[in-house]
């Protein structure tokens, strides 16, 4: 058996060699017969959210190959490109960076994922990039270690600036540690509380370059208008945007119209995920401006040199990544049968399994796994390695704390807190059981960040009946006094992510340096011996959902593929 650990062993030499040569690379345009009216039209491809899906890159080469005919082109990106995949994993991103390098990117923002692989991984990966990064309000708080607040572009006689924003929500979804000092206060800052200002002065100072069109790369989202960080309201509370180009909350939106603060239009688009579809914005001669999706669809053969390269990176990968591991009768799952994420909301199948790995092979009491770490789902048949990679993408070490029953009961509470909305740290269990009440309001106190604070004094908990398997196998009242060994992942354990600040309480136990496709592979194929057995065809209902009993569902039974789902 091939362990993780050997498979990035491996890949770190690759990716070391890959830098020196990168180091080298020159982007080359293709050579035209004649050139450009200095005022023909402008095309502006854009992508966001690719999450390593590396197909997208040679049809993206393809079309800016194609519209350089008749038009100056530019390509862009919205961020969440290194992260989501198993190529992507397997080489903590120098893939994805060489592909974009080959396509030619003119300009870039960073999503939360690109901090996945730490502060020092991404400086890698970015000084690498063949494109400048602009992020206007991410930087050490004492002015250093930072990105350009915007980037110049001229495409004949247009000049565009480009100006990134990433979500300030990346303080507590992609390890936090990373940005705090020693005693744990935050020494760098995404300007969360003075995002608008912020944005404003970079778009003021990029207006003194002289721009034709000043054009938004953000990482906020669209799927809530009211989020004070979300894209609607940074164009609700700024002005000079001409289109702003979205990513983080996956959405499909060609294009909507926002109004900024002085009532001008601003159109808003998103082009989805996993290069779901590519972006087209064309600015005329005229000054008019249109935004359009193209399908993309994966089957067209398309020959480049980006396509070589995807080729042979795959092939790479393949001689480990296809290696057969294991096998399943049933669909582990993060997506109901209608194709919606419900890893966020509710126990599944693949969510006990997960906190089973944890809690079983670290010899824990207690394994717990957040929902938004579990990133692809696992198909009925065969298992292979890039199944586990993709399962868990980040490379996460394995950590063990002891802590008190009563910071157990508050993590519980604190993960359930969003209920019937997604919460990345919705916490699947292994090793206990609970009941929650969401007619209950939740009495969860954050700060800014959404960072736990404490709970409200004298309310009524969401979360109730909390027993804790016993050394006979019997579940039995958690001891709120007592210290439990709990076992998960360091982003959570170690970093507090998702803003879990009360496991701080805790004591390490074990931090040896396992990661955790690493803890996987040995449950699924040493405890499991390679078969996923009958319990996992679907949840093992350990989360209880309060409510009348006629109104419950009854879980599905059977060995053929199921949904998976728990009651809850």
């Amino acid at each position: 058996m091939i362990s993780a650990e050997r498979i990035y062993s491996f890949m770190k030499k690759k990716i070391i060699s890959f830098l020196t040569i990168l180091a080298m690379l020159f982007v080359w345009s293709p050579v035209r017969a004649e050139p450009l009216p200095s005022d023909s039209d402008v095309i502006i491809l854009y992508e966001n959210d690719v999450h390593c899906n590396v197909d997208g890159y040679a049809k993206l080469k393809a079309l800016k190959d194609e519209y350089s005919a008749s038009a100056y082109v530019g390509v862009v990106s919205s961020g969440d490109f290194v992260q989501g995949g198993s190529l992507g994993s397997f080489s903590k991103g120098g893939y994805i960076i060489e592909l974009m390098n080959l396509v030619g990117y003119d300009a870039l923002t960073l999503g939360n994922h690109e901090f996945d692989y730490k502060l020092t991984r991404l400086k890698e990966l970015t000084d690498a990039l063949s494109a400048p990064v602009t992020c206007a309000n991410f930087e050490k708080k004492d002015g250093t270690d930072s990105f350009a607040p915007y980037v110049i572009k001229d495409y004949g006689d247009t000049r565009i600036a480009y100006i990134g924003v990433t979500t300030p929500y990346t303080l507590s979804t992609s390890s936090p540690d990373q940005f705090k000092d020693a005693d744990g206060n935050y020494i760098y800052t995404f300007h969360e509380d003075d995002l608008y200002t912020t944005v404003q002065a970079a778009i003021n100072e990029a207006k003194t370059k002289n721009p034709d069109f000043i054009i938004g790369l953000t990482h906020l989202g669209e799927d809530d208008p009211t989020d004070p960080y979300g894209v609607y309201k940074l164009v609700n509370n700024t002005d000079g945007f001409d289109v702003v180009l979205d990513g983080h909350s996956h959405t499909v939106d060609p294009g909507t119209v926002i109004y900024d603060r002085n009532g001008d239009p601003v159109t808003v688009s998103s082009t989805g995920t996993k290069f779901a579809n590519i972006g087209k914005l064309t600015i005329k001669a005229d000054r008019t401006i249109k935004t359009e999706l193209l399908p993309f669809n994966a089957e067209e053969v398309i020959e480049n040199d980006v396509a070589t390269k995807t080729a042979e990176m795959k092939a790479e990968y393949k001689t480990l990544g296809d290696i057969k591991v294991a096998e399943s009768t049933y669909d582990l799952i993060i997506n109901n049968a209608e194709g919606k994420r419900i890893i966020r909301t509710t126990e599944t199948n693949l969510g006990d399994l997960c906190s089973d790995a944890y809690r079983i092979v670290t010899g824990a009491d207690i394994g717990l796994m957040n929902g938004g770490g579990i990133r692809a789902g696992i198909k009925a048949g065969e298992i292979t390695y890039n199944d586990i990679f993709s399962v868990f993408p980040f490379g996460n070490e394995v950590v063990v704390l002891k802590l008190k029953g009563q910071t157990i009961a508050d993590i519980l509470e604190f993960s359930v807190r969003s209920y019937p909305e997604e919460n990345g740290g919705f916490m699947h269990v292994s090793g206990l059981t609970y009941t929650m009440d969401p007619s209950v309001e939740t009495p969860c106190l954050t700060d800014d960040k959404k960072n736990y604070v404490s709970m409200k004094e004298g309310a009524s908990r969401r979360v109730s009946n909390i027993k804790v398997l016993n050394a006979n196998g019997k579940y039995e009242p958690i001891d709120l006094n007592r210290e439990y060994t709990v076992a998960s992942q360091s982003f959570f354990l170690l970093s507090q992510g998702d803003g879990f600040t009360m496991v701080k309480e805790g004591t390490v136990v074990v931090n040896n340096g396992m990661v955790d496709v690493e803890l996987l592979e040995k449950y699924i194929v040493e405890v499991l011996n390679g078969v996923i057995p009958e319990k996992y065809s679907r949840s093992a209902e350990r989360v209880t959902l309060k409510t009348a009993e006629a109104e419950k569902p009854k879980p599905e039974t059977g060995t053929k593929p199921s949904p998976g789902t728990s009651v809850f």
